[in-house]
């Protein structure tokens, strides 16, 4: 059916996932256009409020295959790493000016094209991704979360996360490299998927973004969109050093039958996290143990110290390296005009790092490998929370704050989210799932952790819980209408 006269109002475009509009779509019962339509008109109804996209909609969707499983679904992609040919990319920083121009799309881009997703809009990142929060000074407001305005959306996928929670796209992308898929989840309520290190590829830009810890995906407000869209997106290219076998079955095929009876071990020291967090994981624990898996607490025996400390050299690290590799090129001298204070601490610190110190962090990072791998060797699946409490109030992270050096960033950032970064560095797979809601009504997010290369047992329990808790009937304060 071509020239269709009925268009999709916003309500009724806000309260599908992707999966339902791709099917109207195929199916004539609606046009592409129209749910772009919508989806633009959705956008302009809630971004002024929740500042989450970077510069404007696009003026008419980016090309895709109109073949692919979600043709004609509205999306956006994050600021941050991926780059699309033409589109102006400024990492969450004033230090890239109006933005960089790229003459090739990244491979994921391209494959989110095949995917035949719709890209209007670029979505805010904080700068250079290192924040749980999103409040970048290059756009000039910060993202507020569609829950309550006062409080953070989450980082870096801050932009993302706000405007799928606001009905304002069913899915986006997003990337983590400490939690910044799982972490705007939570805060937002979605669903928020971390695949394994090398299951979506980062070519052919990177190898192992940020040393390894930086994981492409997106975040979604159902599970069946999150599976589907692994799907058609996941795998290698040429030259990539993560090589994963077929999946003998898909993983939409996978989540329509329930997960097997699991071990499920559940984190024992709660005492970081504020006590509705801790009260949702065992909540959802006795949930758990009530239809038939065995749980019980068991951790894996980190040296959180040593941990913590090779973290902060592996990002400062990067910040240092991708800083003055970046301000070369453009040829300017960074500044307090370029970058936040924070950035300048972190790059300063990050340039007295050594070859041997980088050494340090991976002999680090492997002893997390093995012990989280012993672990979930003896069990199917870790629960934690996702974050210490439920969001933060705008301005806690605040990245210009001059008074805070290297150390102190680090520390802030960590205290609000302590469970998802030892996961980067391992490249085991995590999933936020928002299973609960705190006193003020926000979502809680509850995060499980998986095996290496096991994602299917991941999604298939987070569909088993999304059956039992359905979390997109609620909707929050801001929601397109």
């Amino acid at each position: 059916m071509t020239n269709l006269e009925v268009s999709m109002d916003v309500a009724d475009y806000a309260g599908r996932d992707a999966t339902e509009l791709a099917q109207l779509i195929n199916q004539g019962e609606v046009s592409a256009a129209d749910v772009q339509a919508a989806a633009a008109a959705a956008i302009a109804q809630v971004d002024p409020v929740l500042g989450a996209v970077a510069g404007e909609v696009f003026e008419r969707p980016l090309a895709y295959d109109a073949s692919g499983p979600f043709a004609g679904v509205p999306s956006a992609f994050k600021d941050l790493i991926i780059h699309a040919a033409g589109v102006p990319q400024r990492n969450g920083s004033r230090l890239f000016g109006p933005g960089v121009m790229y003459a090739d799309d990244t491979a994921l881009m391209a494959r989110l094209r095949r995917a035949g997703l719709a890209m209007m809009a670029v979505t805010t990142s904080p700068e250079l991704g290192f924040n749980a929060t999103t409040e970048a000074l290059a756009y000039g407001a910060p993202t507020r979360n569609p829950w309550d305005p006062t409080r953070t959306a989450g980082g870096s996928s801050g932009g993302a996360a706000a405007l799928v929670a606001a009905g304002a796209l069913p899915l986006a992308h997003a990337n983590d490299g400490g939690g910044s898929i799982r972490i705007p989840a939570a805060a937002c309520g979605l669903v928020g998927l971390k695949p394994s290190r090398g299951r979506v590829s980062a070519a052919p830009d990177h190898a192992d973004p940020l040393l390894g810890m930086g994981a492409e995906f997106a975040v979604t407000r159902t599970v069946r969109d999150c599976a589907a869209l692994l799907d058609a997106i996941h795998g290698s290219e040429p030259g990539d050093k993560y090589l994963f076998p077929a999946e003998p079955t898909s993983y939409s095929t996978l989540i329509s039958h329930p997960a097997r009876a699991l071990r499920i071990a559940v984190a024992g020291d709660l005492s970081q996290a504020d006590p509705a967090c801790a009260d949702a994981v065992h909540s959802v624990a006795e949930q758990l143990a009530s239809i038939g898996h065995h749980v019980e607490e068991a951790t894996p025996r980190i040296d959180a110290e040593a941990f913590h400390h090779a973290n902060l050299d592996a990002w400062c690290s990067f910040l240092a390296h991708t800083v003055t590799t970046a301000a070369k090129a453009l040829g300017v001298d960074p500044g307090t005009e370029h970058l936040e204070a924070s950035t300048r601490a972190c790059v300063a610190y990050g340039a007295t790092r050594s070859a041997a110190d980088l050494y340090v962090v991976e002999e680090t990072f492997n002893l997390a490998r093995r012990e989280v791998a012993r672990l979930l060797t003896d069990y199917d699946v870790y629960l934690t929370p996702t974050t210490a409490s439920p969001n933060l109030p705008l301005g806690h992270l605040d990245a210009d704050d001059a008074s805070l050096t290297a150390h102190d960033w680090y520390r802030k950032i960590f205290d609000f989210a302590p469970f998802t970064a030892l996961f980067n560095a391992t490249g085991n797979p995590a999933i936020s799932l928002p299973l609960a809601r705190s006193a003020e009504g926000w979502p809680i997010g509850v995060q499980f952790v998986g095996p290496y290369g096991d994602e299917a047992t991941l999604l298939s329990l987070a569909a088993d819980l999304e059956r039992r808790f359905p979390w997109h009937q609620h909707r929050p304060a801001i929601y397109a209408h």
